[in-house]
């Protein structure tokens, strides 16, 4: 048995896909399937189901996958010893940002970090809050930026990165730009523009709508804060935005404090305890990112 066998079993399990992990890992897709049999042969069992379109674990595959990313982990972990020792920091480290993020200190912790340590090789990857959350409590991802309506998802660490009321955000012809106070059962009465589910923006709000019984019709979804006040400018609904957001549309779209949702929408860097600590990657990324963040204005973002 071999790391690299690890590390592609590893890849199609995350990927799901023989194609995907193969481009992941660099080589040949039949160079990926002939090592996992190989693999296979030396376990005495199958590790995945391959009559589907998509690589899925056997029962066999999902035992030997925590154990494979902890031996892999293991190995990353001697070169890191040794690294620093010598203060070099070497390996991997995989990032999650959630999508339609406009957050500029995040890129320049990363710069930073690269020019510290051109060693680390880094990966960005974009995905919806709920599943960086996920990735993140699997091992697949080392350090995520999410948006969230709790401070510290379960089992995680975190760092409140901005926290933020909600606000609805109409063209100044609207009949909401011309009242001072907006509540939930306000936005009933209009269709709505906002985050799709997933997103840490629209968890706050439909748990707030939830809590008074409100259905509202949520006439079109985008992920991209452009996007949504685009279709907010155009008269399509009512865009559903944090108080920062809003701020880069003010030239075009009035926005009012949602009166009745306390609750903030929070952005957050999100990562494993064991992370931080067996991983000095990690440790250094995050060290960029509170300097980063410390330094910025969120109302210029």
């Amino acid at each position: 048995m071999e790391l690299r066998q690890l590390e592609y079993f590893v890849a199609v399990a995350e990927e799901r896909n023989f194609t995907r992990a193969a481009e992941r890992v660099h080589i040949s897709q039949s160079g990926v399937s002939a090592q996992i049999r190989q693999l296979e042969r030396e376990l005495g069992a199958e590790l995945f189901d391959r009559s589907a379109r998509t690589a899925t674990l056997t029962v066999a595959g999902k035992a030997a996958l925590e154990h494979a990313r902890a031996a892999l982990a293991a190995a990353e972990a001697v070169g890191q010893a040794v690294g620093q020792v010598t203060d070099l920091i070497r390996g991997r480290l995989t990032v999650g940002m959630v999508m339609g993020c406009t957050l500029t200190p995040l890129f320049d912790a990363l710069a930073a970090f690269h020019r510290a340590h051109p060693g680390v090789e880094i990966s960005l990857l974009e995905d919806n809050s709920d599943r960086l959350v996920e990735e993140v409590r699997a091992g697949a991802i080392d350090l995520a930026l999410i948006g969230t309506a709790t401070a510290t998802p379960d089992g995680l660490d975190a760092l409140t990165i901005v926290s933020e009321r909600l606000v609805a955000a109409v063209p100044a012809e609207h009949p909401l730009a011309k009242r001072r106070r907006v509540t939930l059962r306000d936005l009933t009465a209009h269709p709505i523009v906002c985050m799709p589910p997933g997103t840490g923006l629209r968890t706050v709000f439909d748990r707030a709508c939830a809590a008074q019984s409100l259905q509202p019709t949520i006439a079109l979804q985008a992920s991209a804060a452009d996007a949504i006040a685009d279709l907010a400018t155009r008269g399509l609904g009512v865009a559903i935005l944090s108080s920062s957001m809003a701020v880069s549309y003010r030239d075009r779209l009035t926005a009012r404090i949602i009166d009745d949702v306390e609750a903030p929408a929070l952005l957050a860097l999100i990562w494993k305890s064991m992370q931080s600590t067996h991983n000095p990657a990690v440790r250094e990324l995050l060290k960029h990112s509170r300097e980063a963040f410390a330094q910025s204005d969120p109302t210029e973002q």
